[in-house]
């Protein structure tokens, strides 16, 4: 009896062992892989909450410890204010994806908007400590169109006072923003704040407004997609106006592809901006249509020559060589284009206006017997040297400085811009081109406190005066680890062929690399 015992209990270990070792074999369920944040587009993040590894609440959350970690103790400085129902948002549109498992287009997707930009209940100040504590009642218009696509507001964005200078994003409001690829540098102005903070990964997309460079050139100094639509697609309901003649409100994103999907819900005709009644008739069903890996193939691209023969940065001209062999690469056939009369053209297209547009501004929204005026903004101080300088001249000046008679209109009706608008557009015909390229910038980011080192800015030079669409998109690096810019210019309202272009050469390059001193946390 004690054998069959003894031999019983072998026979139990014996299985056992066995069972465990195939429990063991067995394959065990794989932990689904943490969400990286670092340059997640809006696809990335979509596809995430469709398999149930992410939620809107955690996205914000993680963008709100990189801004604590990374912009708060001044380390960037691009951040004025944060949206203190950020969270509450994200957590209302998650409740919606479990009731509906319906995504809408920017659904739980987090926005830096710059702070000129009305945000309903959120301070809005346009750089200014003049309209601290200024909420505004309701949304601007392009704010107001994310938010319904289901965009959520995740903070409010430093800039140039008053958008006044494209050199640098210093503000009396929050200070200055630096260059997230080198501190030491500049991400150019206005738009720096959403420039800087959407390359560092501070949020996923982000809004910007160009009057005469100011999309483009921070996008150009921080490796980013940045869009200058035609005068006229998008309203600027809301934005405050620097000249509201040449304003435009537009994404800055990582991709064109992020890009393309804040215009699709932003473009078209707005009642409050009579400027958009030109869009109508123009704008197609969706945008996203004209992603094409392939949309550089038989494609004619023209290098504006009068722009990067002369006066450009050894590097910046390398980069820029190297992106016409790009194109080419890529089945563009790339001629030179010379624009006649060119010098004479783009003379004398700015017009004063400040004055008009600012007191306009404040007695629709602001709305303080304090501050309604120019004067009332200048007693109240606070800004810099060159912002007071611009400041002063406006008080003493409205519309051309010479033949000042020529009135000054949009690009629909003033007989300057048509002109010069009708010569880059024959010339563009002429060569049957899709559409003119050159550098964003001839030259490198500035240091920060050097005024002598900015230079080279080519954003200012068309596109402001004529109405037309150009786009930045990231062309390389030069010496400092410093981003550069690739501009592309088209035809009125032919959005959909830059799109093509500017997707085609991003995806042929792949240019764009996150700033390494800003590394997801916990590395």
């Amino acid at each position: 009896m004690a054998k069959l015992l003894r031999f019983l209990s072998l026979f139990h270990f014996v299985v056992s062992i066995l069972w465990l070792s195939s429990v063991e074999a067995q394959p065990k369920p794989s932990k689904a892989p943490a969400f990286n944040l670092i340059d997640a587009t809006i696809s990335d993040i979509h596809r995430a909450f469709r398999a149930g590894s992410l939620t809107s609440e955690q996205l914000v959350n993680a963008y709100l410890n990189r801004i604590r970690a990374y912009d708060q103790p001044k380390k960037l400085n691009s951040i004025i204010i944060i949206n203190p129902e950020a969270i509450a948002t994200a957590r209302q549109l998650d409740a919606e994806f479990r009731r509906t498992g319906n995504l809408r287009p920017l659904h739980g997707i987090p926005v830096i908007v710059k702070d000129n930009y009305n945000t309903s209940n959120l301070q809005t100040t346009g750089g200014s400590i003049a309209l601290k504590g200024f909420q505004p009642t309701e949304d601007a218009y392009q704010v107001r169109k994310l938010r319904e696509a289901g965009a959520i507001v995740l903070a409010k964005s430093n800039m140039a006072e008053w958008a006044f200078t494209p050199m640098h994003t210093q503000s009396s409001i929050a200070g200055e923003t630096l260059n997230p690829y080198n501190l030491a540098y500049v991400p150019a102005g206005s738009s720096g704040g959403t420039a800087a903070a959407v390359a560092a990964n501070l949020g996923a997309v982000g809004l910007g407004s160009d009057t005469g460079n100011s999309i483009r050139g921070p996008s150009s100094h921080n490796a980013l997609v940045g869009f200058r639509t035609s005068l006229g697609l998008v309203s600027r309901y809301g934005i405050i106006p620097l000249y509201s003649r040449n304003d435009v409100g537009g994404p800055m994103c990582r991709t064109v592809d992020d890009a393309v999907r804040l215009l699709e819900v932003t473009a078209g005709y707005d009642p409050h901006d009579p400027i958009t009644q030109n869009s109508q008739g123009k704008v197609p069903k969706n945008y996203r249509q004209f992603l094409r890996k392939d949309g550089l193939k038989g494609a004619r691209i023209g290098v504006l020559r009068q722009l990067t023969e002369k006066n450009i940065h050894p590097e910046i001209k390398q980069l820029f060589e190297q992106a016409i062999a790009n194109l080419t690469r890529m089945g563009a056939q790339v001629v030179d284009v010379t624009i006649p009369d060119f010098d004479s053209l783009r003379a004398n297209q700015s017009c004063a206006e400040f004055r008009t547009d600012i007191e306009n501004y404040l007695q629709t929204f602001v709305k303080r017997d304090t501050l309604k005026t120019l004067e009332d903004i200048i007693r109240v101080g606070g800004y810099s040297a060159i912002v007071r300088d611009r400041l002063t001249y406006q008080q003493t000046h409205q519309g051309r400085a010479r033949h000042p008679e020529i009135p000054c209109g949009d690009p629909f009706t003033d007989p300057l811009r048509i002109a010069y608008r009708k010569a880059v557009e024959t010339a563009m015909a002429q060569q049957h081109v899709d559409a003119l390229i050159y550098p964003s910038w001839n030259y490198p980011p500035a240091l920060v406190g050097d005024a002598k080192g900015y230079k080279g800015d080519n954003s200012q030079l068309i596109a402001p005066a004529t109405g037309q669409p150009a786009f930045t998109i990231p062309m390389g690096f030069t010496t400092s680890n410093l981003p550069a810019g690739l501009q592309f210019l088209g035809r009125m309202f032919d959005e959909p062929t830059l799109i093509r272009l500017t997707y085609a050469y991003e995806q042929g390059t792949h240019h764009r690399i996150p700033p390494q001193q800003f590394p997801a946390l916990g590395q």
